[in-house]
């Protein structure tokens, strides 16, 4: 592809603001951004003539369907096509036509999505509303061009069953919280505050042809059985090392797909572990960023297939090689464009950014369970705690300038001094010295503070940001909340703001930790301080439906009672039935290639025996050979066996929370039982012999 100029294909593709400028009456265009900015209801008529303008500009781009496309409790993105073809006129010709009221309404079939109880089969209507704050697009692909509507996807009966709808429902209660403590700060101006989001992208690349020779890739997405290579990431020459040409092509189009929906992909390089790579674009409002983040993840896989590629977004698709997760940058930002997370030079000084730093660490210390659930995942319990990504233990990272203000706080009651950054001298004369931040940064900590916003590092690659952002926009504005209501009963607010500053600062500093987050000392101090350490998936769900979480989504409209237990119910059968599907892909597999492969192996060491002996020489080695294979491949058809009887008895039991906690504790440990001989038998079978790529084969060869 030629090289492209940036500013004239960025957000070629999409329905933006400025298209709408465009295209639309000065009247319609006014009236739609009074919904957008002010969530005042959309009229009908409106609608229509939007609907109007979007179709004939879809057109023109060569779109012949549209599509609601939204993000149902699935994982992934969701769509149903519809032409635009009406029905044929008397003279056979046929109209395009797309209505209001097909812009404002979809209806996909309910029943035949996670619902966790909310829908029985039998009822299926559900319905996909426009979402309006997200611009539509056009993407092109095989299928031609289609016409993108970013919708919120609920049931018949009013209930989310969707990732954007409690998005969009958090996000409006943070606004409220947070302009009413504004006021009463006396900020008279802002009157509306987003959240800002930018969710940055870790994934792997690997060939095509070799991903198609790996069963367990193809069913799962990460490798069950595989021996290590001789190189791993051991001598950190892949990070942010020079990017190899068919990566660098493969990047190129990505950015260019990208750049044309309007996604700002900025940052490119390569990760820590070879063949792993990172893309983070620039920030978003938050629910665009949501929608953008989809939009990558899809991209990768489409531009890789192209390439003969092969994306993964398995948070761990290599056993003992690092792992992806997707860091969630988080802030908060006023209309009038007020980073509310901005400490400024003066930090001590800056008295509401204080209360806003505070405020959060009071949110994430008593809802951290919470916090940890919005990233569980079936592929993050192997990745969460290993040396490469945050352990489970949710704790919050200041840096040593803010820690200091904070301890100034807890100690004196006031805080008259930040730490400042010195200069940075090089020793180098032709290099410039600069000023260097106050603060280091700490890659080991879940929730840490980055210049002005948070870093929430402990989401999974393949997962929506949807989740993490709904708990942190609710669990904030929550706090917000409780401090207004406080200040609104006080005659000194400025007192009370001080007080309250160091009543939090005090009674939250439990989850404030600056150190090594991969030490075990820190866990056993976690332990000591009371902070929750839930490890897996399966511990971290009940957090989701505990009477705290209920009480503070209810308050907030996020999600009801029913919706929560209902996404618990999705989450513990989500589990089961992927551990499940691990499960029976390594039965498949043993079975069927690797014990095949092995037998086959020991008859040429057992007839080389034989042959060598027959001529009279000692064939030692060759029988040493023989006697370990055969020892193995004892054990792994135990190992097998195992793992068939319990896999059927999990099968057979009826979904829930009993199910995936078998699952977790027996059915996986039977997997790993079953592959530590085979991993330590693909180190002795000949590599001509062996079913499927190595390791080596996978990561080093793209």
């Amino acid at each position: 592809m030629e090289n492209v100029n940036v500013t004239e294909i960025f957000g070629e593709n999409v329905f933006s603001d400025k298209v709408m400028q465009e295209r639309l009456p000065k009247k319609v265009y006014k009236e739609l951004h009074e919904t957008i900015d002010e969530g005042k209801e959309l009229d009908p008529m409106i609608a229509e003539v939007v609907a109007g303008a979007m179709k004939e500009w879809a057109i023109e781009k060569g779109a012949t369907h549209y599509t609601h496309w939204f993000q149902p409790l699935t994982g992934v993105t969701a769509e149903k096509h519809d032409s635009f073809i009406s029905a044929p006129t008397k003279e056979g010709n046929v109209l395009m036509e797309f209505s209001g009221k097909e812009l404002i309404k979809g209806e996909p079939d309910a029943s035949s999505f996670p619902s966790g109880g909310l829908r029985a089969t039998f009822e299926a209507r559900g319905y996909t509303a426009w979402d309006c704050t997200s611009p539509a697009f056009v993407r092109k692909d095989s299928a031609g061009a289609t016409l993108c509507i970013p919708t919120a996807f609920c049931s018949y009966t009013g209930e989310a069953l969707d990732q954007k709808t409690p998005l969009l429902r958090s996000m409006e209660a943070l606004s409220v919280q947070t302009i009413r403590l504004l006021r009463l700060l006396g900020n008279t101006t802002s009157k509306k505050a987003t959240p800002s989001v930018g969710p940055e992208q870790e994934y792997f690349i690997v060939d095509r042809d070799l991903y198609l020779k790996r069963k367990d890739l193809i069913f799962t997405g990460r490798t069950l059985f595989g021996a290590m290579p001789p190189k791993g990431q051991e001598m950190d020459d892949h990070y942010f090392g020079v990017i190899r040409e068919r990566i660098a092509a493969f990047m190129k189009d990505v950015n260019r797909e990208l750049w044309g929906l309007g996604v700002s992909a900025k940052t490119q390089h390569n990760e820590v572990a070879p063949a792993q790579h990172e893309l983070a674009p620039i920030y978003a409002q938050c629910n665009v960023a949501v929608d953008h983040n989809q939009m990558v993840m899809e991209t990768l896989k489409k531009v890789a297939y192209d390439h003969n590629l092969q994306c993964l977004l398995h948070e761990k698709p290599f056993d003992g090689v690092n792992g992806s997760g997707k860091h969630n940058n988080w802030s908060l930002i006023t209309d009038d464009g007020i980073n509310l997370l901005d400490p400024g030079k003066t930090p001590h000084e800056n008295i509401q950014f204080l209360l806003i730093l505070i405020c959060i660490l009071k949110a994430v210390d008593e809802h951290a369970e919470l916090l940890r659930e919005s990233a569980a995942d079936v592929g993050n319990d192997q990745r969460l705690g290993a040396n490469e990504a945050p352990p489970a233990i949710i704790s919050v990272f200041l840096g040593e300038q803010l820690e200091d203000v904070l301890t100034q706080l807890i100690s004196t009651g006031e805080a008259t001094h930040s730490k400042r950054g010195e200069k940075l001298h090089t020793g180098v004369r032709t290099l410039p010295d600069f000023r260097k931040d106050a603060t280091d940064r700490n890659r080991t900590s879940p929730f840490a503070f980055t210049g002005n916003k948070f870093e929430f590092r402990m989401v999974g690659s393949r997962d929506s940001v949807a989740m993490p952002n709904v708990v942190i926009n609710t669990i904030v504005a929550e706090v917000f909340d409780e401090v207004a209501t406080i200040l609104e009963k006080t005659d000194d607010v400025e007192m009370a703001v001080h007080d309250l500053i160091k009543e939090f600062a005090t009674n939250h500093q439990r989850i404030v930790f600056n150190g090594n987050g991969y030490s075990d000392e820190w866990i056993e101090e976690a332990k000591r301080r009371g902070l929750p350490n839930l490890k897996s998936m399966v511990d971290a769900i009940p957090a989701l439906i505990s009477e705290k979480t209920i009480k503070t989504f209810e308050k907030y409209n996020v999600f009801t009672r029913a919706e929560l237990e209902s996404r618990a119910e999705i989450q513990y059968e989500t589990y089961a039935k992927a551990v499940n599907i691990e499960a029976k892909a390594m039965i498949d597999i043993a079975s069927k290639h690797i014990i095949p492969a092995v037998i086959r192996y020991t008859k040429v060491l057992a007839d080389t025996v034989n042959s060598v002996e027959t001529a009279g020489v000692t064939a030692n080695v060759q029988r040493e050979l023989l006697e370990e294979t055969s020892m193995l491949l004892e054990q792994t058809k135990k190992s097998l066996n195992v793992l068939i009887e319990v896999a059927a008895k999990g099968s057979a039991m009826e979904d829930g929370e009993d199910c995936a906690r078998y699952f977790h504790d027996v059915v996986s440990k039977a997997m790993v039982d079953l592959r530590t001989p085979v991993d330590q038998l693909e180190m002795i079978v000949d590599k001509e012999m062996w079913p499927m790529p190595s390791y080596g084969d996978l990561i080093f060869e793209v």
